[in-house]
């Protein structure tokens, strides 16, 4: 049973050999079900069985069994997967394919902007990580111990996760654009042991000096007993004493390591994002919990195979980074990562790198997809692309021009774009597309296999056909094992609102003729081109200056980023306004975030919006600085001339 078409026309219709094949119609006639709805039924009402056979479709190698798949002991919040089992994931990922018999396969394919390349097979991909996972241990690295990551997308980053994985050890992963302040503000909550780095990266032809964010930024970690950094320019790294380079450190590590036997719900990665308020929070995950989850999306949505090749455009301090390197070698496929700008040093550099490496699998935001569209259809065909199958998009909303060129330029009409949306916490995707039905522009199928997502009122009702809150009703393996050191925040976050059910803070709809829709954030969170972050980090850098006394960062719609930002910061006496200040005022955020995530304007006001008990009040801010009609509930607003001085916002 397709999804009945009532709406748009549809953008694609898979043929009747494309669902012959597919990952999702061999696990469906496994179970018994004849269609998607089925699917979702299936899982809705009984959740640890789906998972079961779930994971014993995809053959995952456990050290030891799991007694129980799920958990509840602890309550909903706090449920358990596969109990009593021991997973590690870095085996999974790598060890199982060359134990049998693909280590001669490829595992990473990289290439850089500046034209360098290096492919690891599994067999030497599986070296390169215990040759890191004995120097880590030489340094002290112990199970638990949390070890960062701070480097561009090369073949070392992945390494790096899968050898902190191996040892029992916890990855603490970094986006490679953060300023100092922005780094010390995680890697010193998350207490780390060791920094693994990079001296630096190319971007548009020039070398990005990271080290120059990693010293000032290693003053504030007191924890930490190591930094190992790859050397990208010669003469580059400093002889400090302090920074061990990677190529040394590694030299003479025996090849082999034994895995860990970590248990399942044994943590992992300890993934940074950003809310409304407050400091960045730390999503933990478990060997058997990201990792996991993201080879069922893979599987069940993107139709990932041993043998294909995926490349997604990201970062590895995004989600998508770890969702690359764990879901595709999980699967037995070949990743690809390309470290550099997808435009340049020519406007067809992506589609050049998806042709040479035969790439079978393309993920990218619509962000990206929009700045490229500026260059032409003419950029992508110019290119054999044919190897390509599947187009994936997340990281934001899509808008129907830009998602009809990705779907007619790049996939020349004959392509599904498996939108895909979902959070850090989430591990993956709460909503996506899979490749066995007809698609409309910017919509989703529905819940990815295995999620009880739906669409509610402020009472908890489900919905259609208007627009509400997103809300899983029971739990899956990928959640969030709790925040680091902090339930309290973790339950009110995502459990407080609506008993036993958890609100994601996604706007969505459900239309007639059965398209989930996401409409953008229900709280503060700030989306610039696919990237969280809180915009108390933007005013904590404007605060921080001197000459603000207090700051509102907001979202503007951007046409290319989709979100950017403009802060309000309100002067200290004695202070004036002026394009001086100004200036100094948008290096005060880069210093502080990263050029990525640089304010589009800042703008001098003489008061904010406040609650009666000082709270800021953004959502007020922005709708006025927007000029929108409505406000929304202004009953708690304390000083309602404020609204004046957004209007005279100089």
């Amino acid at each position: 049973m397709s999804i009945a078409k009532i709406g748009e026309a549809f953008v694609w219709q898979p043929s009747p050999e494309v669902i012959e094949r597919a990952n999702i119609t061999h696990f469906m006639r496994a179970v018994g079900v004849a269609h998607l709805q089925g699917l979702w039924d299936f899982a809705r009402a009984d959740i640890a069985g789906f998972y079961d056979r779930l994971v014993r479709e995809i053959h995952l190698s456990w050290f030891k069994p799991y007694e129980r798949v799920l958990d509840l002991s602890r309550g909903v919040p706090f449920a358990r997967w596969f109990a009593g089992a021991e997973y590690n994931a870095c085996y999974n990922c790598v060890d199982r394919h060359v134990e049998s018999g693909r280590g001669a396969a490829d595992a990473i394919v990289w290439e850089a902007e500046d034209g360098a390349s290096r492919t690891l097979t599994f067999q030497e991909l599986l070296a390169e990580v215990c040759k890191l996972a004995n120097l880590l241990r030489a340094c002290g690295v112990t199970k638990d111990d949390t070890v960062g990551i701070f480097m561009p997308l090369v073949p070392e980053a992945a390494i790096a996760l899968l050898a902190i994985g191996r040892i029992g050890a916890i990855a603490v992963p970094a986006f490679s654009g953060y300023g100092a302040q922005a780094l010390t503000t995680r890697l010193a909550d998350a207490r780390v042991k060791v920094l693994l780095t990079a001296d630096g990266a190319y971007r548009r032809g020039k070398f990005v000096d990271m080290q120059a964010v990693v010293d000032p930024a290693v003053a504030g970690l007191p924890d930490l007993r190591q930094v190992i950094s790859v050397r990208r320019a010669a003469g580059s790294m400093k002889s400090n004493g302090s920074t061990l380079d990677w190529t040394e450190g590694v030299r003479g590590q025996p090849e082999s390591i034994k895995c860990e036997r970590t248990g399942a719900n044994d943590p992992y990665l300890l993934l940074y994002t950003s809310g409304s308020t407050g400091k960045p929070k730390g999503a933990v995950h478990g060997h058997a919990g990201f990792p996991v989850k993201v080879q069922i999306d893979q599987y069940l949505c993107f139709d990932v195979k041993p043998g294909d090749r995926m490349l997604w455009f990201t970062d590895m301090g995004w989600m998508m980074g770890p969702f690359l390197v764990l879901g595709a070698l999980g699967l037995g496929a070949t990743i690809v990562l390309y470290d550099g700008t997808p435009d340049y040093p020519k406007p067809d550099r992506l589609w050049e790198v998806c042709a040479r490496h035969k790439v079978t699998h393309l993920g990218i935001a619509p962000t990206a997809i929009r700045s490229l569209m500026t260059h032409g259809e003419e950029e992508p065909r110019r290119h054999d692309l044919s190897s390509l199958r599947i187009l994936g998009s997340t990281g934001e909303a899509w808008n129907p021009e830009p998602y009809k060129w990705f779907s007619s330029a790049v996939g020349g009409g004959k392509l599904p774009i498996i939108n895909y949306s979902g959070g850090t916490e989430i591990s993956g995707g709460i909503l996506g597309c899979v490749p066995t039905e007809p698609l409309v522009p910017c919509a989703f199928h529905g819940p990815v296999p295995g999620m009880d997502a739906d669409v509610v009122d402020g009472e908890g009702n489900s919905v259609r056909n208007e627009v509400g809150e997103l809300v899983l009703r029971q739990p899956w393996p990928g959640m969030t094992l709790g925040f680091w050191h902090d339930d309290e925040r973790y339950l009110q976050t995502y459990w407080s609102r609506l008993p036993g059910v958890w609100v994601h803070g996604d706007w969505a709809s459900v239309s007639a003729d059965g398209f989930w829709y996401i409409h953008g954030r229900s709280d503060d969170t700030i989306n610039v081109a696919g990237k969280r972050v809180g915009p108390a980090e933007y005013e904590s850098a404007l605060v921080g200056h001197g000459a603000v006394r207090e700051a509102a960062a907001i979202a503007v719609p951007d046409e290319i980023k989709g979100d950017a930002v403009v802060c309000l910061a309100v002067l200290r006496p004695g202070f004036e306004a002026s394009d001086a200040l100004r200036g100094e005022l948008k290096k005060a955020v880069i210093a502080s975030l990263g050029k990525a995530l640089a304010a589009k304007a800042i703008r001098f006001v003489d008061d904010l919006p406040r609650t009666r008990n000082a709270k800021l009040m953004r959502r007020v801010a922005r709708a006025r600085y927007l000029k929108l009609e409505n406000l929304g509930d202004l009953s708690a607003l304390e000083n309602p001339a404020s609204l004046e001085a957004i209007d005279n916002a100089r």
